[in-house]
């Protein structure tokens, strides 16, 4: 999943994006989903919750089942 925040006044859509990636990307390094938002979710010192992102993104898209498999 890219999360995307947009800079004041830009403007893209998922399509845009898609192709942007189609054009640059290897087929397998492109997002799968995408997710628009105003501002990552940081800790006190301004880091971004890249946990926080993940959690979020495994409740909105449904993939516990996919979580819950353990890997290497």
């Amino acid at each position: 999943m890219a999360w995307i925040v947009l800079r004041e006044g830009a403007s893209a859509g998922e399509d845009e994006l898609r192709e942007h990636c189609r054009k640059h990307l290897a087929h397998f390094k492109a997002p799968r989903y995408w997710k628009f938002v105003a501002e990552y979710p940081l800790t006190v010192t301004g880091k971004v919750q890249k946990f926080r992102m993940r959690e979020m993104a495994v409740q909105e898209l449904g993939l516990e089942a996919a979580e819950a498999i353990r890997t290497a």
